[in-house]
């Protein structure tokens, strides 16, 4: 099932060292990629939930996610039209088919509802901070669907990391025990602020996607552009984010995570996104680029131009790392020297 509705970007420019330089090098790369467009998919759309009584041994009441939270499997058995003459057995075929179809399709969506279910169950549970119990997720499932429960919370857990930015982890494997944990450093565990909210890491984590692929700065306008695609508006409360322009404009910036500036030399005022220094801190382009490709379920390479400057800001970074290290090693034998020389003339 496509994961919200596809978006054309034309590929950006470079990491900018000043605007002018900026401007020089995303002309360049306009020319050299000039007819050449790049297709990405928004993230996985949420909607508002609807009480719904389950059914089963679950018990209890609910809320079914209306959304398109799951990979639907798609079987399509083509028939023909039966026509005047025709022999029984083509016929019996075409029943058959049907009768098949129909039966596919019903299996199907029962398997998309049970990860729908799971989906909201592990929703909720992160939203109060409690553990997550197998026992509790195979009551979800319910015991018609239980020898398929490796695939949907596969397939659950896939759709909460691209939304909210968390992973399930195990935390007793003797109480078959879990708990949902951010891809980010962010406070309370992804939440931003102290509550029962949900995570904001997927949303943070694909906002500095989009500033990566616009060249390491994104107008204002392209992130509200992108934003609306995923059902998320200026000045309209989300039931999962809450009030976005607070969250990226104001919360993320004072966290560091963003960075928001006036674009130099505009009247009336524009504003530009760039990334904060602690997303340089704790993520980087390759990581980003990951969760990007994950979203759109595919290789990071297959945003080639992105992945290539992605591998550069890699390999910078090991060299970084690399220096650092050597200077603190070199500061530590200075140090050990110097105190050894103090003690012998001691």
């Amino acid at each position: 099932m496509p994961w919200g509705q596809k978006n054309m970007l034309r590929a950006p420019g470079t990491r900018p060292q000043t605007r002018s330089q900026t401007q020089g090098r995303q002309s360049a790369q306009a020319t050299a990629t000039k007819g050449k467009k790049v297709s990405f998919s928004s993230p996985l759309v949420l909607r508002p939930t609807v009480q719904k009584k389950s059914a089963g041994r679950s018990g209890g009441i609910l809320k079914t996610p209306q959304t398109a939270l799951s990979t639907t499997i798609s079987v399509d058995v083509s028939h023909k039209k039966s026509c005047k003459g025709a022999n029984s057995k083509i016929e019996k075929k075409q029943s058959s088919s049907q009768g098949l179809s129909s039966t596919v399709q019903s299996r199907t969506g029962g398997l998309t509802m049970k990860i729908n279910l799971l989906v909201h169950f592990l929703m909720e549970t992160c939203k109060m901070r409690k553990p997550i119990m197998k026992a509790d997720m195979l009551k979800i499932v319910q015991k018609r669907y239980e020898n398929r429960f490796p695939e949907i919370l596969k397939k659950a857990s896939f759709n909460m990391e691209v939304v909210f930015g968390v992973y399930l982890k195990e935390i007793d494997s003797s109480k078959d025990s879990y708990i949902l944990v951010s891809k980010m450093d962010l406070p309370n565990n992804g939440r931003v602020t102290r509550g029962n909210g949900f995570p904001k890491t997927g949303l943070l984590l694909n906002i500095l996607c989009v500033i990566f692929m616009k060249g390491n700065c994104a107008t204002e306008e392209t992130i509200w552009e992108f934003l609306n695609k995923m059902k998320i508006y200026d000045g309209k409360k989300h039931f999962l984010f809450g009030e976005p322009r607070k969250l990226i404009t104001q919360d993320l910036v004072k966290l560091k995570y963003l960075e928001y500036r006036q674009v130099p030399n505009t009247n009336p005022a524009r504003y530009e996104f760039l990334w904060g220094p602690r997303a340089h801190a704790e993520t980087s382009k390759m990581k980003v680029l990951e969760f990007w490709a994950k979203v759109n379920q595919t290789v990071p390479s297959a945003f080639q131009f992105w992945y290539e400057e992605a591998l550069r800001d890699e390999q910078e970074r090991a060299l970084a790392a690399a220096t650092f290290n050597d200077g603190s090693d070199a500061m530590g034998r200075k140090c050990s020297k110097a105190k050894a020389s103090s003690s012998s003339h001691a």
